[in-house]
């Protein structure tokens, strides 16, 4: 089968590219971005022509990976769902909750598969520790606490990007932090409280279905090298701790793409990471951003 990519950012040519390039299911497609010469340096690593009209793209593929900013994601994803052409989808899903919507919408319409970056899900350690949880939901007897902090807007080539400068750790990281809780002990009901902070420094509260708690510290401009990275729960689920964030972002993109290709061989159009997933939590994401306004005064 083959996939192509979209977007040529440094996510693009650091993860997404590679990962195509090795995998043994997925033969490269090619390239579109807005920026031809962008293109190319990233069909150098991932295979296959640039293209210099998205649908031309479309065209060529039977996947497309979209490694572009959110509100772009929001326009191009409903384009690839209508050609009929499954989809890696980049989080968050869309630059509000409406277009992801749509988003979500046009994928079940079409009937396509999706998968959405999750690549923590994808990582044998976290993988394992997920499973060790008892299934959920859990009550108000159990807890967890998790932390992300790290200064990759300090500087690097992810500082220069407009909407994590806006947004901050909240929609970059903030999805999958939320995946792993909402994984682990219940489904995400509620916020309890959202704060932030200067340095980028969000506080959130979460309500889970079965009555558990869970808190949040993220932020992406601490100075601190390398990132602090913790999940733990306690309680009557027991104590299951994780602190070990994955080194090769790749090899988790690759297994992705497996469990991809399996749904495509299947028809499985229902994933733990498909776009339906990506709408949950950013209807999360948008309730914390809510919640952390400033109240008005009177």
């Amino acid at each position: 089968m083959r996939i192509g990519l979209a977007g040529a950012g440094p996510w693009a040519r650091t993860v997404h590219a590679p990962a195509i390039a090795a995998h043994p299911r997925w033969s490269a497609g090619g390239v579109w971005a807005r920026r031809p010469e962008a293109a190319a340096e990233v069909a150098a690593v991932s295979g296959g022509p640039v293209h210099e009209e998205f649908d031309d793209l479309l065209a060529a593929c039977d996947a497309v990976a979209l490694a572009v900013p959110p509100q772009v994601q929001g326009e191009l994803a409903p384009r690839v769902a209508a050609a009929g052409k499954h989809l890696v989808l980049e989080k968050p899903l869309a630059a509000d909750l409406a277009s992801a919507q749509r988003v979500a919408d046009a994928i079940t319409t079409a009937g396509v598969c999706s998968a959405t970056v999750l690549t923590l899900r994808f990582d044998p350690a976290i993988a394992a520790w997920l499973d060790a949880v008892p299934p959920g939901p859990h009550g108000p007897d159990t807890t967890a606490t998790a932390r992300w902090l790290s200064g990759a807007l300090l500087g690097g080539p992810f500082a220069t990007s407009a909407w994590r400068a806006e947004h901050g750790a909240l929609l970059d990281v903030g999805p999958h932090v939320i995946d792993l809780l909402d994984a682990a002990l219940g489904p995400v009901v509620g916020v309890d409280q959202a704060r932030r902070d200067e340095p980028d420094l969000w506080r959130i509260g979460l309500a889970h279905a079965g009555g558990a708690r869970s808190s949040l510290a993220l932020s992406l401009r601490i100075p601190v090298d390398p990132t602090e990275f913790e999940v733990a729960i306690v309680g009557v689920a027991g104590r299951h701790r994780i602190d070990v964030r994955p080194a090769d972002a790749v090899a988790c993109y690759g297994r992705l793409l497996d469990d991809l290709a399996a749904a495509v061989d299947a028809g499985d159009l229902h994933s733990p990471v498909d776009a339906s997933r990506a709408l949950h939590l950013q209807r999360v994401v948008e309730q914390v951003r809510t919640a952390a306004l400033p109240t008005p005064k009177l």
